[in-house]
């Protein structure tokens, strides 16, 4: 049985990619139920009542958001994970492998679930992509005030417009025992490979090596910018002198001041972010 936590808008804003995932699904014989969240937080709930449960499969239909709602939610690891990604971002299907829409449900039934990394954050949030905080942010904060434009137009609006006007955050970071204090540009654990709908922030990333990528970017020179945009469009963000990148199990980021932190592209209120990896526990169906 599967159980499909699906944003609305997989439904309501792409009919013709809910239409295409159920025709597949009938294809298959499969049994199913789709279960369409209301509000934020709702898939969580959802998730948590099905994985306690503990039959069948647990699937999320929808983009980063979707899938970060549905993870922060389950309560028992034993039921495996699917994702059909539906969303405007789909940034943690690209780095799991995971097609577009109805050819996401072949790997529900051609494949075994693997073990998955994912991030515990503290305050029961979790993230399975990328949390950070600094510039991230700031681009999330000012895509939402846009009213006009794609998601992804809005997007890189957003980026050009942070990339001129954002001045950077002074942080203390510690990670692994060692602490040091910057003043960034962002500060992000990484478990994918990217944000943003497609740009390569952290490309060696790896889903399933134990082990969260910390990335921070000092803040650059105004007459800089330019540059880091290319590289930061073309995915060699780390190869500038200003990108610090580590391998670690656990991170602490404090602003500071009080401020905001992203989970997969969620914002909420955060005095610090936190990060520790949590492995050999979250099955899922990815390539």
């Amino acid at each position: 049985m599967l159980h499909i936590i699906a944003n609305p808008t997989a439904k309501n804003g792409k009919k013709s990619c809910f239409a295409a995932v159920e025709a597949q699904l009938k294809a298959r014989g499969a049994e199913y139920r789709f279960y369409f969240s209301e509000r934020r937080g709702h898939a969580s709930e959802l998730a948590g009542e099905i994985s306690r449960a503990g039959e069948g499969v647990l699937v999320a239909m929808g983009g980063d958001g979707t899938l970060n709602e549905v993870v922060c939610g389950m309560e028992n690891f034993d039921i495996p994970l699917g994702l059909i990604p539906a969303g405007t971002g789909n940034d943690f299907a690209e780095a799991a492998g995971i097609p577009y829409g109805a050819d996401a449900v072949d790997l529900l039934f051609d494949t075994e679930p693997k073990f998955t990394d994912f991030m515990e954050c503290g305050n029961g949030r979790r993230s399975i992509n990328i949390a950070g905080l600094g510039i991230d942010v700031d681009i999330l904060q000012r895509c939402e005030r846009k009213k006009h434009g794609s998601a992804r137009s809005k997007y890189y609006r957003s980026l050009l417009a942070s990339l001129l006007h954002y001045r950077g955050v002074d942080v203390e970071i510690t990670a692994d025992g060692k602490t040091e204090k910057r003043h960034a540009l962002i500060a992000a654990a990484c478990n994918g490979t990217q944000f943003g709908g497609g740009i390569k922030f952290c490309p060696p990333a790896v889903l399933d090596d134990g082990k969260l990528d910390l990335v921070y970017v000092d803040q650059p020179k105004p007459i800089t910018v330019p540059g880091y945009l290319m590289k930061l469009k073309k995915g060699k963000i780390l190869s500038l002198p200003l990108t610090h990148h580590l391998l670690c199990e656990e991170v602490r980021i404090v602003p500071e001041k009080s401020g905001y932190a992203q989970y997969d592209g969620e914002i909420f209120p955060a005095d610090e972010l936190c990060a520790r990896i949590v492995t050999g526990k979250l099955k899922m169906y990815r390539g």
